[in-house]
This record gives structure tokens, C-alpha cells and sequence, in this order.
């Protein structure tokens, strides 16, 4: 059967304000676009827009899915505006939680509070004696108990891990914080198995696949196959919720310490809804956190300079290894030293032809960082909200000389990198409008400022582009996905807004109508 889209108007997004009166759809593809009058004769069914805009389908290039389904289970500890608040907010949430459970909680964020003191360990243990798991918004950082940290075996006399810290008062003893890798001795005592524990994990991804469709989402590049046990436990949630359905395309990033597993397990993707992704790597932390590696120490802490989580030769091992499979990377990379150390890295060991490698948040560069990776077959994964959230609090962290490369997105794009755009949701809010915005103002909606480092921003059609052509460039298929054009794929994001038309303000107004993932409408606002 025949789809003819018409009665809107279409943004193929090839060019600026090119747009065309109809889209013909046939077997999940584009057949043809143009003239209503000329297509209308090839229809099998005419689907009148009704005034709305279309799109190409919005794809969120870095995200955690499964996480953001959790995101909306868990407490929210996002909005507490101090230590005492966010106590409190744990401290209610803790009576409904049985003895044999873990309290779980996500979203603190120090830099909101006005002395920005973190709760210590202490004050969690007059809560509760059972396990309490409190994660910062940059999940890379957690605040625990000490049933939690006796979990994880980790005592007074407990050292660091390599690539991570165990946080300490100034009397030397524990405060509850774990930064890095030290988390992970913690949530790897988490119980993480059974048939039960699968079912959670597919209704979490439930919730995030079905909130993604409601925001204009067609897909998403996502990383959850390292962190709920044994990598089958997330990949059956992925199997069960998008191969069953068909309703959503996904991008599986495979963490490197899963993805030789994965590989030699054989296990059937489900393409092109589920695919198989790069092999993903850390090399340090985040801003936020204090732990992104820096070449010169933090200005608000000169005895700081971060984190990297592998040594060069573990790193070039890890590199390696995905070679062997002819497999990309996509490194997270907050600070310019761990830009340096991967880049040393890529350029040794060069990217399969035919592929790219993905440099994700590139938050912190310096000149001759971006010189270095205009010369490589990359796609930077960028993060506008980041932004938001970090300014103006990063401007004491980082000092003003090092602010000219700091989120430069315009740089790389007029350098003629190719850069894609996601949330690192539940990092930041997956809303795609407010990404949008972010890159166009960067500045909270609220904010009476002209934007933070004003000569980044991006017009309105480089970011929307990002979430269209440069997340299918993330993963070497701008050839089909992206843009309204024949032979492409019948993804749509249709909206009650023109998101070009209006301030800047109107375009967090947009509400979705329709999404729309292989010539089927699997989102209807009028039908939610």
C-alpha cells in the first residue's frame, strides 16, 4: 500500500527552508516527494497533516535508555535546592521502602545548592540502615551509606581503584562518595539476575521507548548493555520491547567490557530496529563531578587535573580490540586530556574504512585538539543541554582562559566536522525542543542573558540537523536516514509547530503530533 503525506508543510532538511507539498510512502520507504497534485494519482491512502510539520524522524544520539526508564521510577533528586532538602526528599521516600531493598535515587546536583555541601554518609545512615544509593546527575559520582559500601566491600582501609576515588572527609575517613570506577564496586553488589529482574528491565524500557515516541523520537543511539548484570539481561528488554514491536529504531553501543562477549556470543540484533553499535569507552569523568581530565589543573581546586580512567596502553588496547573486529569506538571524553589520550589512540590505530569513530561531549578542547580531529573519519556526539546546565557554575571550575573551547560546536561544524546531537538523557531532560534550544541560545529558558560564549551558537537549522542527519552520520547511514527524500526510510517527526517559525521561546511551545518509524504511525497525540 501507497502513503501520500500532504496538507503541512515538509522540511526534507537536504537544504535550508527546503520543503515540498508531499511524501509519497511505500514498503517503509520514501518512493517520492513533490507536487500533491502529481503524486496524489499513485496513492493507495492520503494522510491529510492537517497544518502540522514535518520532519525527518529526531534521533537522540547518546542516551541511556534503560536508565531513563529507571529515571522515572526512582526518587528525583534533581529539584532539591540544598543538602537538608535532599535528605529530607530521601528520608520520606525511605518509609515505603521494604527492609530487604535498596533505596535508590538519582539527579543530586551539589552545584544547585547555595553552600554546595554534599550530605555525608553519616547523615544517610540516620535514615536508614539498609542500603542507600544516591547517583549525581552526571552518573559519575554516587553518595552511599555504609550498608552500601559494606556491600562493596569497602572499608576504612579500603584503597581506590584504579581509575577511581574513594571519597574521604578531611579526617581521613569515609564520606560516602565514590567517583568513577570506585562506584562500580558498589553497584556490582546490586542484585541483578532472574526472570523477574528481566521483566523490570523491560518495563523501565517500556516507559523510556513510549516517552521517546510521545517527544518526536524515532530512535536513539543508546548505552545499556554493561550495567544490569550479565549483557543478556538488557539486550532480552531490547528484544521484547523494540523487536516484538518494530515501533522504534535503536543503535546498540556495546561497552568494552561486554563487547568481545557480545561478539563471540553471537547474539541475533534485530536490524535495522536493533543494531548492533561501536564499541564504547570512558576515558575520564565529568565536569561536574571534578573528575574529566584536564591538561592544566581545575581553577576552583589547582590541586585537581581529574581523572583517566585507562592508562595509554590500556586505552590502546581497548582500541585495538574493537579493530580486531573492525568495529568503531565512541569514547565519552569531558576534558581536553582525555580528548589528547584517545586521539593518540584513534590516529595509531586508524577506523575501519567505511566506518567512523564517535567522540562523544568533547566538552573541554584546545586548538590543536580541533585541528586533529578535522583530519579524522569522526562524528562528534555533542550534548547542547549540557550547556544549560553547566553555565555559569563551570566558569569558576575551568577559569576563563580555557572557555573559547568549551562546548564549540560551531567551531567543529565550521571546521567541517560532523556533529550529531543527544541528551546523555537521564543525564539531561530527553526532550529533543530543549536540546534544540540550548544549541540556538545557550542559556537556560529562564536566563535574561544573551547565551553563554554567544559566538557557539547554531542557527536553527544546524540543530535540528544534528538530531536528524547527524545522528544517521553517527552511524554511517546519511545514505537512507535523515532526510525526506527518496529512498530513505519513512521516519517523521511531525509537530504543531514550525520549530524555524517564531522565537526561540515558541519552539519549547511544540508539542508532537505524530512520529511516524517505518511509514507507521506509532505516536498519535490525538489518540493518547
Amino acid at each position: 500500500m501507497k502513503q501520500l503525506w500532504y496538507g503541512g508543510t515538509i522540511y526534507t532538511m537536504e537544504q535550508e527552508n527546503e520543503i515540498v507539498e508531499a511524501v509519497l510512502v511505500e514498503k517503509e520507504k520514501i518512493l517520492a516527494v513533490g507536487l500533491f497534485e502529481e503524486l496524489k494519482g499513485q496513492a493507495d491512502e492520503q494522510i491529510n497533516l492537517q497544518g502540522a510539520i514535518m520532519y525527518p524522524g529526531f534521533v537522540d544520539s547518546h542516551l541511556h535508555m534503560i536508565f531513563q526508564g529507571e529515571k522515572l521510577i526512582w526518587l528525583d533528586l534533581s529539584k532539591a535546592n540544598s543538602a537538608e532538602e535532599m535528605l529530607e526528599m530521601v528520608k520520606e521516600i525511605s518509609q515505603s521502602i521494604p527492609e530487604d531493598k535498596w533505596l535508590f535515587a538519582d539527579g543530586w546536583n551539589e552545584n544547585n545548592f547555595a553552600d554546595k555541601r554534599i550530605p555525608t554518609k553519616d547523615e544517610l545512615d540516620a535514615i536508614r540502615k539498609e542500603p542507600i544509593l544516591l547517583k549525581r546527575v552526571c552518573h559519575h559520582v554516587v553518595l552511599c551509606n555504609t550498608a552500601a559500601l559494606e556491600a562493596g566491600g569497602i572499608s576504612e582501609i579500603s584503597e581506590s581503584p584504579a581509575g577511581g576515588d574513594i571519597g574521604r572527609g578531611r579526617d581521613g575517613k569515609l564520606n560516602g562518595l565514590l567517583y568513577e570506577n570506585a562506584a562500580e564496586l558498589v553497584t556490582a553488589a546490586i542484585p541483578r539476575e532472574g526472570e523477574a529482574y528481566i521483566d523490570m528491565l523491560t518495563s523501565e524500557l517500556n516507559l523510556a521507548v513510549n516517552q521517546m515516541l510521545s517527544l518526536g523520537l524515532t530512535g536513539g543511539h543508546t548505552e545499556d548493555m554493561h550495567y544490569f548484570g550479565e549483557f543478556i539481561n538488557p539486550f532480552t528488554a531490547f528484544r521484547r520491547v523494540i523487536g516484538e514491536n518494530h515501533h522504534f529504531r535503536v543503535n546498540l553501543l556495546r561497552h568494552n567490557a561486554v563487547f568481545k562477549e557480545m561478539i563471540e556470543a553471537n547474539v541475533e540484533y534485530d536490524e535495522p530496529f536493533i543494531e548492533p553499535g561501536a564499541m564504547k569507552i570512558f576515558t575520564d569523568g565529568s565536569l561536574g563531578g571534578s573528575t574529566a581530565a584536564l591538561s592544566e589543573p581545575y581553577a576552583d581546586n589547582p590541586e585537581n587535573s581529574g581523572l583517566l580512567i585507562h592508562s595509554d596502553e590500556e586505552l590502546e588496547n581497548l582500541v585495538k580490540l574493537a579493530r580486531k573486529y573492525g568495529a568503531a569506538i565512541a569514547v565519552h571524553m569531558i576534558g581536553d586530556a582525555g580528548a589528547e589520550q584517545i586521539l593518540n589512540a584513534i590516529e595509531k590505530y586508524p577506523v575501519p574504512k567505511g566506518k567512523r569513530d564517535r567522540l562523544i561531549h568533547v566538552s573541554v578542547l584546545r586548538e590543536d585538539l580541533i585541528s586533529r580531529i578535522t583530519k579524522l573519519p569522526v562524528v562528534v556526539d555533542a550534548q547542547p543541554a549540557f550547556v544549560s546546565s553547566d553555565f555559569p557554575w563551570i566558569i569558576k571550575r575551568l577559569g576563563e582562559k580555557r572557555l573559547d573551547y568549551v562546548y564549540s560546536w560551531k567551531t567543529l561544524l565550521n571546521s567541517g566536522v560532523m556533529c550529531a546531537a543527544g541528551t546523555d538523557a537521564p543525564i539531561e531532560d530527553i526532550n529533543p525542543l530543549l536540546t534544540i534550544y540550548a544549541a540556538v541560545e545557550r542559556k537556560k529558558p529562564s536566563e535574561e542573558c544573551n547565551g553563554y560564549i554567544p559566538e557557539q551558537k547554531l542557527t536553527r537549522f544546524e540543530a535540528i540537523r544534528m538530531y536528524t542527519v547527524g545522528s544517521a552520520q553517527a552511524i554511517c547511514k546519511e545514505h537512507e536516514r535523515g532526510l525526506i527524500k527518496p529512498g530513505y526510510v519513512a521516519d517523521f517527526s511531525i509537530f504543531d509547530r514550525d520549530l524555524f517559525e517564531g522565537s526561540s521561546e515558541d519552539i519549547l511551545k511544540s508539542k508532537a503530533v505524530k512520529t511516524v518509524v517505518a511509514g507507521r504511525v506509532v505516536f498519535d497525540r490525538a489518540k493518547a
